[in-house]
């Protein structure tokens, strides 16, 4: 790609970007939120035409007027936003997605698909059922498919927009053996993470983006993470060492053998117990679709819980009830922001006040005070330096950083006794990243108990005062941050001390 440029109403997302992988490389894209690499990805994936600038695929100048274009010259991508329709099963998404069906009746052979799909799954080591529909799957398993469906179209260019997000450190192992065997077959892999480790681990060169431009390509085996973070920053880079331990408080969120079902019936939640105090925070680890979504929207109300018991601060919220969860100091930050988290089209102003407008000063009786709920806006905006154009316009429009400041936002203004915080920083940048984590250690020394989902063991190893691991519903283990290691941790993720494995 070069001299890629490509305007906005208002901003230039690309500005004279040149870009070159190599056949047989793994070549890494980073940059903070907002730095181009979404708009350069989708350009090469035929959704934008550039202003300026060309492209050329093994030497040949090429245009792309839409993604089949892309498609028929061999170049895939895995979005960050998934492409997938909810009501179609894992094998039909991954089917419809086939575009080398064209001019051929469209008939789906299930078993056929299926089994191909499971062949897939088996060799990559990204398991998940053919059979299931979309909506049944949560975030991390979608983002499988997604992975699955572009190794099914047998790409030559394939792009990877954060894939290991929801493995584990030895699926992601494994990812990353498949990814040099598909280079090593003359493949072009871009690898587009904001996880500096991985990029050492994974790939031969490294191009950094920022504001809009071309700001380095260098060897990943000479670079550090600190020079890979200042380059994407523009400016040195923190060690961002962990605050001093906390004093944990009192027992604020309690679970007693608890259990709720899952979207396909089943137990999801398998007789859970656990206690989170005031100013500590406890990571759960597990791999994605091992229970943490039910589990997080139970304690939400979204999910009514079938068995057990729930406590918090000492009372026992209605279940099934998100407005008895929210009255009782539960605040959530689910794992879908833009889906669940937000309402997309709706303004960053009624959006921060979806959980506050049935109340003073948000309104007056039955009338909304329109004036007010902006005024607040402003002043959250201002407070969690939101990058918007202003209060009204639609959520949509921010980038994965600002959108996940805006739920932030929502939910810590709130004054919440608990927090429970599903992957809070999944598809950030390092500059993102370090300010959900400053948010986190605010919120526990000011005394709110966080229960926090994720699969990235190094945010867990930061942020976490003690560790549960969850595999298939239940909490196989719990240890305190000092004592764990990642390897144990990983290995406990994967069912490895699951007494039913021995």
């Amino acid at each position: 790609m070069r001299g890629i440029t490509k305007r906005f109403p208002g901003v230039v997302a690309n500005d004279r970007v040149d870009f070159e992988a190599a056949a047989g490389e793994v070549h890494a894209l980073l940059g903070e939120n907002g730095a181009g690499k979404s708009t350069l990805s989708n350009i090469l994936t035929g959704l934008y035409r550039p202003d300026e600038g060309e492209i050329l695929v093994d030497g040949r100048r090429v245009e792309f007027h839409a993604p089949r274009d892309a498609l028929n010259a061999g170049i895939s991508m895995v979005h960050q936003h998934f492409r997938l329709v909810e009501r179609f099963t894992v094998a039909e998404n991954i089917v419809l997605g086939d575009h080398r069906r064209e001019g051929r009746a469209f008939r789906l052979r299930h078993r056929a698909t299926e089994r191909r799909v499971g062949e897939l799954g088996q060799r990559y080591g990204l398991a998940v059922d053919p059979r299931a529909h979309i909506w049944q799957l949560s975030v991390g398993e979608q983002q499988r498919v997604e992975i699955l469906k572009a190794l099914y179209l047998d790409a030559q260019i394939l792009i990877l927009d954060e894939p290991t997000a929801v493995l584990t450190p030895q699926e992601a192992e494994v990812l990353f053996e498949t990814l040099r065997e598909l280079a090593a077959d003359g493949r072009t892999i871009v690898f587009i993470s904001h996880k500096l480790h991985e990029v050492k681990a994974v790939s031969d060169r490294v191009t950094v983006l920022r504001g809009g431009r071309t700001v380095a390509t260098v060897s990943a085996a000479e670079a550090t993470r600190r020079s890979l973070a200042e380059l994407m920053v523009g400016r040195g880079f923190g060690d961002g060492d962990r605050p001093e331990p906390r004093s944990p408080g009192e027992v604020v969120l309690e679970l007693e053998d608890l259990w709720a079902d899952g979207d396909r019936g089943g137990a999801a939640v398998k007789g859970v117990s656990l206690v989170v105090r005031a100013g500590e925070v406890v990571a759960v680890a597990g791999v994605a679709g091992n229970g943490q979504r039910e589990l997080a929207e139970t304690i939400a109300g979204i999910r009514a819980r079938k068995e057990g018991v729930l406590r918090v601060a000492g009372k026992t919220p209605r279940p099934g009830d998100p407005r008895a969860a929210i009255a009782a100091g539960v605040a959530y930050v689910p794992e879908d922001r833009l889906g669940t988290g937000l309402a997309p089209s709706v303004s960053i102003a009624s959006n921060l006040a979806l959980k506050s407008y049935r109340h003073a000063p948000a309104s007056s009786g039955p009338f909304l005070r329109l004036r007010r709920i902006r005024e607040r806006a402003l002043e959250l905006i201002r407070r969690y330096r939101i990058s918007a154009p202003g209060p009204d316009a639609p959520v949509r429009l921010l980038s994965g950083g600002n959108l996940q400041k805006v739920v932030l936002a929502r939910e810590f203004s709130g004054s919440p006794k608990v927090l429970v915080a599903g992957s809070p920083t999944r598809g950030l940048d390092v500059g993102a990243i370090q300010n959900v984590h400053t948010y986190l250690h605010e919120a526990a020394a000011a005394g709110v108990a966080i229960l926090l989902f994720s699969e990235d063991l190094d945010e867990i190893l930061t942020l976490a005062d003690r560790i549960a691991v969850i595999y298939e519903g239940k909490v196989l283990g719990e240890t305190a941050r000092a004592g764990a290691s990642i390897e144990e941790i990983g290995l406990l993720m994967a069912g490895g001390n699951d007494p039913r494995r021995d």
